[in-house]
């Protein structure tokens, strides 16, 4: 299998046959036969993929990506895509825009990047987009293609991180309206997260610690901050809340079995050290457990 490395865009665009109108940025569509051999992508650059069809199987990690037509995958410098030919299609069909980090430097957007979190989504994220959606992203590409086109002057940078910028924005908006119009799927991975919560503090605390947002977000098969999106999105509170919450209500209903050390429910909950445990019951109480115990 090969591995194959995209650390400029000249070697994207060389890759694949595009002329390259800007060191640092490209808009591209590929939409040629050609024979797709399973491979590795390594990102030194930033993309947005809108994938016209299923012309290939993504994963990152063990993962696949649940992306369909018209759907937008995000990577960032730093990940590996694994890649695989689709056997019910001939070739795969989509556009994409690539930038180096460079064309951030001292710029707004290079200092707000880390606001697009989706760059982190990595499994069962991809962007779902409407016909509506569809025509904007084009539209915002068209704007950024037609700048890379012009002779490159004082102005061009600007425009185009600007254009960048406001693509991404747009993909925020959308990937708002995914959480909510998923509703009933989220609200179903709420009750899974609660479910294993309720399972692992009652069986595996006392080995494996404390629960963790990470630990619940792998399960469900989302990334730790998608996953944490999706439960305030669909609850409006965290997922750490909901972790919290729960050690407390379990916490109590130890402390009312007064054969149980403080030492020992705090082993139980999976706290390392005792303090800890007293630290986090007083911080949600008020009360220290020793207290809770003499009120209860």
């Amino acid at each position: 299998m090969e591995d194959i490395y995209f650390n400029t865009v000249q070697e994207f665009n060389e890759r694949y046959g595009f002329e390259t109108l800007h060191p640092l940025v490209s808009v591209v569509r590929f939409d040629r036969e050609a024979k797709l051999q399973e491979h590795v992508c390594h990102y030194g650059l930033y993309a947005l993929f809108l994938k016209e069809n299923k012309g290939c199987k993504l994963s990152y990690g063990r993962t696949e990506y649940d992306f369909d037509e018209m759907t937008v995958t995000s990577f960032a410098p730093g990940q590996s895509i694994h890649v695989e030919p689709n056997p019910d299609f001939i070739y795969p069909k989509w556009t994409a825009l690539l930038f180096h980090p460079d064309l951030l430097n001292r710029t707004a957007l290079g200092r707000n990047i880390s606001r697009y979190e989706f760059f982190d989504y990595t499994s069962n994220e991809a962007l779902h987009l409407s016909c509506g959606e569809i025509e904007i992203f084009r539209g915002v590409l068209s704007m950024i293609r037609q700048e890379l086109q012009r002779s490159i002057d004082k102005h061009s940078r600007e425009l185009i991180v600007s254009n960048i910028e406001l693509l991404l924005n747009y993909c925020l908006r959308f990937y708002d309206r995914q959480f909510v119009t998923r509703e009933e799927i989220n609200h179903s991975v709420v009750k899974k997260f609660i479910t294993l919560l309720d399972k692992y503090i009652a069986e595996r605390a006392l080995y494996d610690g404390l629960p963790s947002v990470a630990y619940f977000a792998d399960l469900c098969c989302y990334s730790p901050k998608y996953f944490g999106e999706l439960v305030k999105t669909e609850t409006g509170r965290t997922a750490k809340d909901f972790i919290n919450d729960r050690l407390l209500r379990s916490a109590k209903q130890l402390l009312n079995d007064e054969t149980l050390s403080i030492v020992q429910v705090s082993r139980q909950l999976g706290f390392e050290y005792p303090q800890h445990f007293v630290r986090f019951f007083k911080s949600h109480t008020g009360m220290t457990p020793s207290e809770y115990r003499k009120t209860a």
